[in-house]
């Protein structure tokens, strides 16, 4: 991974700001994908992020941030803590450089993120932000945003993907992995159904773990949504069940010990709770996909970190060899735990009560 000197990120800040030479860095490193530091003033006050878009993943720069730009623009509430990309001094929304392209956007003081959660108050504002998040884009003309990353969730394109690294990959990665391919055989027939349904398209976030929340250091309140690389068309039950696979269970993503795996019941509850409080936008068919969407969010991030575990991790930064390979499995885990609670989802989501 590429290090950076505190000049080197004050020139790259100098085109944003005239007195870059009074801030420092350090990094965030939640992030599997970009690259990303907290800006800090002389009295070491938070004030910016600085990021530099990894252009492997997005190439795009100009549309994400056009993508970004459009839901802003909506994303104007009292309930919604606004979050503002400054202009450089050339009146864009990012600088290209030899290293990449940069960005700059403000920071919100007193807030937080949070990897995984116990307390079911977090759950309730998850659920809560994220239902005000689609309520207020619920009108957007879905023809503004471009696909950053076509098919980014079609499940057939990636099992295609999956196949095809199946082919080229090492033997010796393929028997490493020989569980974990073996698993996801288990659980392509299980979704089908999601594939066959005609489901309305919608503005989405399209990768609403936990920690791409902002909580309010104060009282816990959900502020907003951040990492919006991938705000483009798709179906709410992405959404939901990629905030549901973050939030009811309570192990890392990477988990080794697959007994903390969990699907905690408690979180679930209070989660879909916090979502009915703004979710009269959902149609009866978006409702009926919400059970399925809960296996199906982990198990497509699950194949797309053992396809890329295939692929020698050219996608996700990883920290050891086989770190995408323990993504996959633990994935692969909490999905068969979610399959096994579709009749507890089902009755929580149509009848508020779980044990119906």
């Amino acid at each position: 991974m590429q290090t950076y000197s505190n000049t080197a990120l004050q020139n790259i800040l100098s085109n944003f700001i005239d007195d870059a030479k009074k801030y420092h860095f350090s990094p965030i490193t939640n992030g599997l994908i970009n690259t990303t530091f907290l800006v800090s003033d002389t009295n070491n006050y938070p004030t910016y992020i600085l990021q530099r878009v990894n252009s492997d993943v997005f190439p795009d720069t100009a549309a994400i941030m056009q993508n970004i730009t459009n839901a802003l623009n909506v994303l104007q509430q009292d309930r919604y803590a606004k979050i503002e990309f400054l202009k450089s001094k050339e009146n864009k929304k990012y600088v290209s450089t030899l290293d990449g392209d940069w960005r700059v956007l403000t920071y919100l003081n007193s807030s937080v993120v949070y990897n995984t959660t116990t307390n079911p108050n977090i759950a309730f504002e998850a659920g809560k932000i994220i239902s005000i998040f689609h309520s207020l884009l619920e009108k957007e003309d879905t023809t503004k945003y471009k696909d950053i990353i076509p098919n980014f969730h079609n499940l057939e394109v990636r099992k295609k993907q999956f196949l095809k690294a199946l082919k080229t990959t090492s033997v010796e990665q393929k028997t490493i992995a020989k569980k974990a391919i073996a698993f996801t055989n288990t659980l392509f027939p299980i979704l089908n159904p999601l594939e066959n349904i005609k489901i309305p398209i919608r503005v989405c976030h399209n990768d609403t773990k936990l920690n791409n929340i902002l909580f309010s250091k104060i009282d816990n309140k959900a502020l907003c949504l951040i990492d919006l690389d991938t705000i483009m068309k798709g179906h709410f039950f992405y959404d939901f069940g990629d905030a549901l696979r973050t939030i009811v269970n309570t192990a890392p993503e990477d988990e080794k010990d697959l007994d903390k795996i969990t699907f905690n019941k408690e979180l679930c509850i209070a989660f879909i709770n916090g979502l009915n409080t703004s979710s009269r936008f959902l149609t009866e068919v978006e409702v009926k996909t919400l059970p399925l969407g809960s296996v199906f969010m982990p198990f497509i991030h699950g194949l797309r970190a053992l396809t890329d575990y295939l692929n020698g991790n050219k996608y996700y930064k990883v920290s050891y060899k086989n770190q995408n390979l323990d993504r996959a499995i633990s994935l692969f885990t909490f999905a068969e735990k979610a399959a096994k609670e579709l009749d507890f989802m089902t009755n929580l989501i149509y009848y508020g009560n779980p044990s119906t």
